[in-house]
């Protein structure tokens, strides 16, 4: 500012210099003619003599002494043309975000799209000199130089913005204030001498400062506005910063507010990961957050801190906005084999507070009808824990069995879900099944009723990295399930299933994928097991190619059987292209009449899949063929679902 202002003085001084003697000239009174008239006799219409020419020769300055814009400027005229940006110079290490903000930021670009006049042009690019000093400044350039020139090039008009960086600043000290009494308070602030005189970097700095101190115990800490000093003769900075840590404080009582709350404290104190005493840590408060979102019975949470009733403590008062708990939901899907189907469903997502979800649901398909009835209770009595119980009758009508049941069943489960994709699962509970059903098997051809009662449960581990479209990691999971049988006499057996799965990413397009599948009916015969009951295998979920439970032993009538024991493999390449993909697999499968699965006389099936990755998960269309097809069986199976095949 000191430099424009001498300048434009000398320049004015320069002025009055050359001025002066004309305008001497013109304020003295001019010698009247000899034969000039008195003032009274001039005609007042006669034109007036031409006022003689005042020429000055203005000296040429270099723009940045003359005060002028650096910019070499086109003159202006009111023609709109298109126009480019150039930015050259600027510093592109990984850290510097000068050129991204420029894009964002500059007048120029974000009106690119539009024509523009050269005054239009001009104004822009002294607005984006000052935005690239202040980038430049901020990521620690304050010695930066900039230079700008507006030319025609062929039919539009280029701006070009050339920077000079200068020296890169750098902290040669910092203070920071009120952390005498936190132990390990001051390793919080990781700006260091040294580091750039950055602004992203101490704002970062401040906030990591600001939120280690919450999950330290100082739930009221306050970190104030840092003070940057700069030298511009060391090239360096100081920096200040005071803090405030408001005292150690231990989790309190949780307060429920609001008079619409869908559950009270009670409940959110059995969804919390802490108990009263438990020291103050802002992870533990936005897990809390997050899972009262994630029971879909509010829309928005609030959690404020305030001085606890306990001395030392810190309570928490949280608000919430209920959101919509009824949910109607509907599906169409193919299969295959497996027909058409639409399903349909309604939710009460708070029916039995707190969390009781009772869900009513109907399918009317091809080769399926049901009406089913739920209730599911969220969070009992522990985070993460479900208590399901379910009735529902069924007509299924498949090649393999034709089955009408009558089920009830309970279970207690802890699940995965999106927001915590848990590494282990479990549940347990029982069924309850009164089921008529065709059964074609050495030549017993009929109906037979089947009273069942079941024990299942299961224990799983997650290793990998997404739920439903893994890319790395490995999957195992066992299911146990005791039953008894009831036809005319009773009979018991155990039926079992290993499934494993494994992902390896090669490269940033590309994941292999492979599964095994391997199950087990111990302790009774097939002919006397519930068609239903029994192992079935081919169809999207199992080997691609075939139809649904195509493969496997075939009774009297050539319809599926089922078998007492399982082998499945499969392996993928998901090769991704943006938001497509494409994914050829091969499959491999069999059934068998004993107990212990075997790996001879597999089945093969081959094809493509094609993958549209949406913002909720991959949607899937794989088609397949049976590579050993026998007569009968169809050439080509479509599939179509949400998630990978596995």
């Amino acid at each position: 500012m000191t430099l424009r202002v001498s300048c434009w003085l000398a320049a004015s001084a320069l002025t009055a210099q050359f001025l002066s003697p004309a305008l001497a000239a013109a304020q003295q009174p001019a010698a009247a003619p000899e034969n000039a008239a008195a003032p009274e006799a001039l005609d007042p219409n006669s034109p007036l003599a031409d006022i003689p020419d005042i020429g000055v020769d203005w000296p040429d300055l270099p723009a940045e002494e003359a005060g002028e814009p650096s910019a070499q400027l086109a003159q202006p005229d009111a023609e709109e043309r298109r126009y480019t940006v150039i930015l050259a110079g600027v510093p592109s290490a990984p850290e510097n975000q000068i050129a991204a903000r420029f894009e964002t930021l500059s007048r120029l670009k974000t009106a690119s799209s539009r024509l523009a006049n050269l005054a239009q042009i001009n104004r822009r690019a002294r607005d984006d000199e000052a935005l690239l000093e202040e980038l430049l400044r901020a990521d620690g350039y304050y010695d930066a130089r900039i230079t700008s020139r507006v030319e025609a090039v062929a039919d539009r008009i280029a701006v070009t913005f050339t920077v000079t960086p200068g020296a890169l600043y750098r902290f040669d000290e910092i203070r920071v204030s009120g952390l005498d009494d936190v132990p390990d308070g001051r390793p919080l602030f990781a700006v260091r001498t040294s580091d750039p005189v950055d602004a992203d970097t101490v704002t970062a700095g401040t906030a990591a400062l600001l939120a280690g101190l919450r999950n330290q115990g100082y739930p009221f800490a306050v970190v104030a506005e840092p003070d940057v000093t700069v030298d511009h003769d060391t090239e360096t900075g100081t920096l200040d910063l005071a803090v405030n840590p408001g005292g150690l404080r231990r989790f309190g009582q949780i307060l429920a507010s609001g008079d619409r709350a869908p559950f009270g404290s009670r409940h959110m104190s059995v969804i919390a990961r802490f108990k009263p005493g438990d020291l103050y840590r802002q992870s533990d408060v936005e897990d809390l957050k997050r899972a009262i979102v994630a029971t879909g019975l509010v829309s928005s949470v609030t959690i404020t801190p305030i001085e606890g009733a306990a001395q030392g403590s810190a309570d928490l008062s949280v608000a919430t906005t209920p959101a919509p708990p009824r949910t109607i939901a509907g599906e169409i899907g193919y299969g295959t084999g497996e027909g058409a189907r639409v399903a349909a469903s309604w939710t009460h997502r708070n029916l039995i507070g707190p969390e009781g979800a009772l869900t009513l649901a109907g399918v009317a398909g091809t080769k399926e009808q049901s009406l089913r009835a739920g209730l599911r209770m969220s969070n009992w009595q522990r985070r993460d824990w479900i208590l399901n119980a379910r009735v529902g009758f069924s007509n299924i009508v498949q090649n393999a069995y034709e089955a009408r049941t009558l089920q009830v069943g309970a279970s207690l489960e802890r699940q995965t879900n999106l927001l915590w994709q848990k590494p282990w699962t479990w549940n347990a509970g029982f069924e309850l099944a009164a089921s008529q059903e065709r059964d074609v098997v050495s030549g017993n051809v009929g109906r037979n009723t089947y009273f069942i009662g079941a024990l299942p449960a299961q224990l799983a581990y997650d290793g990998s990295d997404n739920l439903l479209d893994p890319e790395r990691g490995f999957r195992m999971s066992g299911r146990i399930s005791p039953e008894i049988s009831f036809q005319g006499a009773a009979t018991s057996y155990i039926r079992a299933q290993l499934d494993a799965s494994a992902y390896l990413p090669l490269g940033n397009r590309v994941v292999v994928g492979g599964r095994v599948r391997l199950g087990s009916i111990l302790g009774s015969k097939t002919r006397i097991i519930a068609p239903s009951r029994r192992f079935y295998a081919g169809g999207g979920g199992s080997v691609r190619g075939y139809g649904y439970q195509a493969i496997g032993p075939r009774d009297e009538q050539g319809d599926p059987a089922g078998g007492r024991s399982l082998s499945e493999f499969a392996i993928e390449a998901r090769i991704r292209f943006g938001a497509f993909g494409l994914v050829p697999f091969l499959d491999a499968g069999n059934l068998y009449t004993a107990s212990v699965p075997r790996l001879t006389n597999l089945r093969f099936g081959t094809g493509l899949g094609v993958r549209y990755y949406s913002s909720f998960g991959p949607l899937r269309i794989d088609v397949g063929t049976p590579i050993n097809r026998r007569s009968g069986e169809s050439r080509v199976g479509i599939y179509v679902s949400l998630g990978q095949a596995f």
